[in-house]
């Protein structure tokens, strides 16, 4: 066989793959015949319905980091919302640099380089360590899920058209989880292109007044903002046993939403359709799709 003619394809770990972002950028790749995906977590009986490769990956079992990072080119990682991500983090890159790993892109929190957010703070201490331990690299700084109004944590944010949340009036930045793994998608099939970049992926600036608005709009349903204090959302976490430390710096940061002191909080974005060749998802056209799951 000629190699030149066949090149081998590169293996691609894909972690937090049950995840809402680690699917959505399964979906994306899946069918790229020029790599070969591999699904890594906890449970080979979620991972089976991606049906793709599965590795066992535990962060919190070491005796799992290598043989999940066998013979893998480029990984896309995701680690836990609690504080645990930092010692997980650095016990996964220092395996993936002893593995041979080439390229990490890096799945992070919103934010420039002086942010002052505790929690955004720590996934730049990540990107620093993936940096330091001489890595190809892509960081991805991801704004606000548009997919949190459909559920976030088991908690539905809209109950019969009224949607609760934190932040007060604040206009704050969103993204669509499809347009996340759409670049990360990118940056794993064309390292070299976008090796040393961070991207910061947030594409339309909305209050949840104006979401309600457009829900409204879409569904023919009259949709509403209530907006609650950041107190009754650390409780409701805490109670579901959520992390306390990362929570509390959401808890903080929600309520520097709501008073105004949280900086760039509606900056938006224009590297979307340089990198991807098409344009980013805006609140109406998401509302659209998920008009069914919207309607109550």
């Amino acid at each position: 066989m000629n190699t030149t003619d066949n090149p081998p394809k590169r293996n691609i770990l894909i972690t937090g793959a049950t995840g809402q972002v680690g699917r959505a950028v399964i979906r994306t790749l899946k069918d790229d015949d020029s790599i070969k995906l591999i699904a890594a977590g906890r449970s080979e009986e979620k991972a089976a319905k991606l049906g793709v490769a599965w590795r066992k990956l535990d962060y919190d079992e070491a005796s799992t980091l290598s043989p999940a990072l066998q013979d893998i080119d480029s990984v896309f990682m995701a680690t836990d919302y609690t504080v645990g991500m930092l010692r997980q983090s650095k016990a996964f890159i220092n395996a993936a640099k002893r593995a041979g790993v080439h390229h990490i892109v890096h799945l992070g929190a919103p934010g420039d380089d002086d942010t002052h957010v505790d929690h955004w703070g720590w996934h730049q201490f990540v990107e620093r360590y993936i940096e330091w331990s001489g890595f190809s690299f892509t960081h991805l700084r991801p704004e606000i899920f548009m997919q949190n109004l459909l559920g976030y944590g088991g908690a539905k944010p809209i109950e019969e058209g009224v949607i609760h949340h934190y932040v007060g009036d604040a206009k704050i930045c969103w993204v669509d989880i499809d347009d996340i793994a759409a670049v990360a998608a990118e940056c794993l099939r064309e390292p070299v292109k976008h090796s040393s970049q961070t991207y910061r992926l947030g594409y339309d600036a909305k209050t949840y007044h104006e979401v309600a608005t457009i829900l409204s709009s879409v569904t023919q349903q009259p949709f509403r903002y209530e907006p609650r204090p950041a107190a009754e959302f650390l409780e409701k976490v805490l109670a579901a046993g959520a992390d306390y430390a990362y929570m509390q710096c959401a808890h903080n940061n929600y309520q520097n939403y709501a008073t105004g002191k949280t900086p760039g909080a509606d900056y938006t974005f224009d590297n979307f359709e340089t990198i991807t060749g098409h344009p980013p998802t805006r609140w109406e056209a998401f509302a659209i799709r998920h008009k069914e799951a919207f309607q109550y």
